[in-house]
C-alpha cells in the first residue's frame, strides 16, 4: 500500500535524525594540503638557464629571477633580431640553439668571503632628510649586496640556497653563473619607450648589447630626440630638490644625499644637455622596464655601469618612442 505523503516526510525526518551522530564523527579538519617546493627550475632550458645566457649575452633580462615576466620576453626579441631569428619574444628552439645552453651551465658555487658578508648594511630611511644624515647610502642586507654581484633578486639567492647562513663567511652557495663582462665602445645609444629598452650600436649599425630601462611618466614624459653626453659620475652624490619631483611632499626640503648602491641615481649617472636628465641605476632593481621613472632613463646598476664604461661625450643619445 503507498504510503500517504505524511508518513513519507515523518520517515525522512527519522532518517536524517539517525545520520546526524554518524557526520558528527567525521574529522573536524581537513589534512593539510601537501605544500609544493618553493625552490625554482634551474635545469637546463629553464626560464632561469635562459635568463643567465641572456645576461651573458648583454641582452639583459634585467633582475635575474628565474620568472618568465616582461623583461625576459624584451631580452629574448632583443637577442633574436640580433642574431637574424624571427622575433617572437619567445624560447624556441631556433634560439635556445643561438643562445648555446649546452655550453654554460646556469648555476655557479661560490664560497662567502669576510669582505662579502662585512657590510656595513643598513636599513635606508624613507624620507631625504634621513638618508642626507647618513654617510653612505649602502645595502641594507648582505642578501641585497649578493643580488647585485649576480644580478639577482634577494628572494631568488634565499630560494637557491635554502637553510645556508648567507651572512657567514665560507658558506658555499648557489648563484646565476653570470661572467665578469666589459662592452666595446658603442658608437651611438638609442632608448626605445616603446619597448622600454636602451640598445647600444657599433659602428656598422647593429645592435650589440640591450638593457630593460624605466624611461620618463605622463608627468615627466621622456625627452624624445638626440642628446649629448656632457659627462659620466659613478658613485655620484644626489642633488634632491622636492621641486622637481610631482610626487615629493610640501613640506621637505633640498638635501644632498650621499652615494651608495642605493642612492636614488644608484652606482653611476651619465649626464645629457637637458637640465636634470640623465641615465643612471637605481636602488630598486625589481622594478625596472615594470615602473616609471621621474622623466630619467633609470636601468639596474650593473647594467648602468657597463653602459657608462661603453660611452662618452662622442656617443649620440637618441630617445625615441
Amino acid at each position: 500500500m503507498p504510503l500517504r505523503p505524511r508518513a513519507t516526510l515523518s520517515l525522512l525526518v527519522l532518517a536524517l535524525a539517525s545520520a546526524v551522530p554518524a557526520l558528527a564523527q567525521q574529522p573536524a579538519t581537513l589534512p593539510a594540503p601537501i605544500a609544493e617546493s618553493s625552490a625554482p627550475s634551474t635545469g637546463p632550458r629553464s626560464d632561469f638557464h635562459a635568463q643567465v645566457l641572456l645576461d651573458r649575452a648583454h641582452f639583459s633580462p634585467g633582475q635575474i629571477d628565474a620568472l618568465p615576466g616582461s623583461n625576459q620576453k624584451r631580452a629574448v626579441a632583443g637577442f633574436q633580431a640580433a642574431r637574424g631569428l624571427k622575433v617572437t619574444g619567445e624560447l624556441d628552439d631556433a634560439t635556445w640553439q643561438a643562445l648555446q645552453p649546452e655550453a654554460t651551465p646556469a648555476l655557479a658555487r661560490y664560497t662567502l668571503t669576510a669582505e662579502d658578508v662585512a657590510g656595513p648594511f643598513q636599513p635606508v630611511p624613507k624620507k631625504p632628510a634621513d638618508q642626507a644624515k647618513l654617510k653612505a647610502l649602502c645595502f641594507a642586507s648582505v642578501e641585497e649586496a649578493l643580488g647585485e654581484r649576480f644580478h639577482a633578486s634577494p628572494d631568488l639567492l634565499r630560494a637557491l640556497n635554502p637553510g645556508v647562513d648567507l651572512g657567514k663567511a665560507g658558506s658555499e652557495i648557489q648563484v646565476p653563473n653570470i661572467a665578469a663582462a666589459t662592452l666595446p665602445k658603442a658608437a651611438k645609444l638609442v632608448i626605445d619607450k616603446s619597448d622600454s629598452t636602451l640598445r647600444l650600436y657599433d659602428a656598422q649599425g647593429k645592435v650589440y648589447a640591450q638593457f630593460p630601462v624605466s624611461s620618463g611618466s605622463k608627468h615627466d614624459p621622456l625627452p624624445i630626440g638626440q642628446w649629448k653626453i656632457l659627462g659620466i659620475s659613478r658613485d655620484p652624490t644626489f642633488h634632491y630638490n622636492p621641486k622637481l619631483f610631482w610626487d615629493a611632499s610640501k613640506k621637505e626640503s633640498k638635501a644632498l644625499l650621499p652615494p651608495g648602491p642605493n642612492n636614488p641615481v644608484g652606482r653611476v649617472w651619465i649626464d645629457i644637455f637637458k637640465p636634470h636628465y640623465g641615465l643612471h641605476g637605481t636602488p630598486e632593481p625589481g622594478h625596472v622596464g615594470k615602473t616609471e621613472s621621474h622623466g630619467c632613463v633609470r636601468m639596474t646598476n650593473w647594467d648602468a655601469l657597463l653602459v657608462a664604461d661603453a660611452v662618452d661625450a662622442s656617443v649620440p643619445v637618441v630617445m625615441q618612442e
